[in-house]
């Protein structure tokens, strides 16, 4: 049972609980103790408190004891306070690789501070960390396409950028990671040459055994300009086989759990890596250069992953509107908090997607606000602290508003009526029509030189494509 809060007095609420357990944990750190905070999936909080050099005296955990329950009130577990003396294999949580250091707590003091947060959801957000081997190396170059919400374009861009990539002579894997809502794949492929699987199929196979023999990606088939182009699919949902209805939302139910040794960030890695290497045992049998991850929209297990651990760089979509600020507001502050932002913003760059551009809405006027919102958003969460002389030293990333290589500064999009009524599947050369050409000109200038970072002789042609 979690404690009451106290009769008369006002309920802690959820958005105070952290900072005050936090606040508590600092100044027991303060006494000379090293501790770790663990929150629950409700929200509540345990504070273990590591006495194995240093007994603690009954009056002093009294007065912890105290404290924690009279802050946080229905916010802390039934065992507020834990010493790590009398626990069974304490180091399993006090050096737990899941717990991240105190962000705000200089490093040096008399005791460390660590959170470990429990979620339902979500967690990978507080677990930024590079990608697994290097691009151009042991794999390729990985660039997730991401949205705060959905219906900004986001999947049309990625088909068009990856038929860009494969016109500049480049093998382009395109992974759609939208499990819920598959779009890119049946965007990019017509229904007799989708795979017989897709990476729901690897993902729920690979919590149960080794899923070696899955058909999981297919050729386009897309007749790059330069013929050396290739793009490669690997969509969230196969055709299936003849012999056995393909049961896609009873596996979309399962893909999500934790298994132990196979944990969902783990297996959708692992997926990701299947596809890589089956681009490679195709007829060409060459590695692809750069991977597209179509990421799902919002707060979600397969966007943290994806940006957190899976890419290199994330092209974060929005429109100049109050859901678009407030959701990365949120996103960037769950980031600052958790202590990741110098670990995740220079993995970033804005996409102002859906521009107007008429007589009525001046697309300079729009970007302006735009990336006007974005530079308040960044600096208040992801950038360092500006110093008053307007001086900023190598060690400090503070870009300003009109830094042009800056996260903030957004790549554009033009609102282009006409692709809102296409439908795609039916206008095979859809992309090589003047209005979608002009809609994306300064999209696909911009990103290229982006996605490429690295690669040997990629795209000379984009070195012009800096963004408006």
């Amino acid at each position: 049972m979690n404690a009451p809060n106290a009769p008369g007095r006002t309920p802690v609420r959820f958005d105070e609980a952290r900072p005050r357990a936090l606040a508590l944990a600092r100044s027991t750190a303060d006494e000379g103790f090293d501790v770790l905070l663990v929150r629950d999936v409700l929200g509540r909080f345990t504070l273990i408190v590591d006495d194995r050099r240093r007994p603690v005296d009954d009056e002093t955990q009294e007065r912890w004891h105290t404290a924690l329950t009279g802050r946080l009130g229905a916010y802390v577990t039934s065992q507020p306070l834990t010493l790590a003396s009398t626990m069974f294999a304490a180091d399993t949580l006090l050096v737990s690789p899941r717990a991240v250091p105190d962000a705000l707590r200089p490093p040096g003091g008399e005791g460390r501070v660590r959170l470990l947060d429990n979620t339902v959801v979500g967690e990978d957000w507080a677990k930024v960390s590079a990608p697994d081997g290097e691009p151009s190396g042991s794999r390729p170059y990985r660039t997730a396409m991401y949205g705060f919400k959905g219906g900004v374009g986001r999947t049309t861009a990625t088909a068009m950028l990856a038929r860009h990539l494969a016109d500049q002579g480049l093998v382009v894997l395109v992974v759609d990671l939208d499990l819920e809502s598959p779009g890119v794949g049946p965007l990019l492929l017509t229904d007799d040459r989708l795979p017989a699987y897709g990476l729901v199929d690897h993902l729920v196979e690979s919590a149960v055994s080794e899923p070696g023999g899955l058909d999981l990606v297919a050729n386009s088939n897309y007749k790059a300009r330069d013929k050396l182009g290739e793009l490669w699919v690997a969509p969230a949902r196969g055709r299936g086989t003849d012999d056995v209805p393909y049961s896609y939302v009873d596996k979309l139910n399962r893909v999500y759990a934790d298994i132990p040794g196979a944990s969902f960030a783990d297996r959708l890695r692992r997926s990701v890596e299947a596809c890589e290497k089956a681009v490679a045992r195709g007829d060409s049998e060459r590695h692809p250069d750069v991977v597209l991850l179509d990421s799902r929209a919002g707060i979600h297990d397969v966007a943290a992953v994806t940006i957190s651990r899976l890419c290199d760089l994330a092209l974060l979509f929005g429109a100049d509107n109050s859901q678009t600020w407030t959701g990365y507001r949120d996103l960037f502050t769950a980031w600052q908090s958790s202590g990741q932002a110098e670990r995740i913003r220079e993995r970033l760059k804005m996409v102002a997607s859906m521009v107007p551009d008429s007589a009525h809405h001046s697309m300079d006027v729009y970007l302006r606000s735009f990336r006007g919102h974005a530079f308040e958003h960044f600096s208040a969460t992801l950038y360092d602290e500006r110093p008053a002389d307007d001086t900023v030293s190598s060690d400090v990333f503070a870009p300003s508003e009109k830094d042009k290589t800056a996260p903030h500064y957004a790549i554009p999009i033009l609102f282009e009526p006409g692709l809102v009524s296409m439908d795609a599947l039916k206008s095979p050369s859809w992309q090589n029509r003047a209005f979608v050409q002009a809609a994306y000109r300064d999209f696909l200038r911009a990103a290229t030189p982006l996605v490429t970072d690295g690669l040997v002789g990629a795209a000379d042609s984009e070195d012009e494509g800096a963004a408006p």
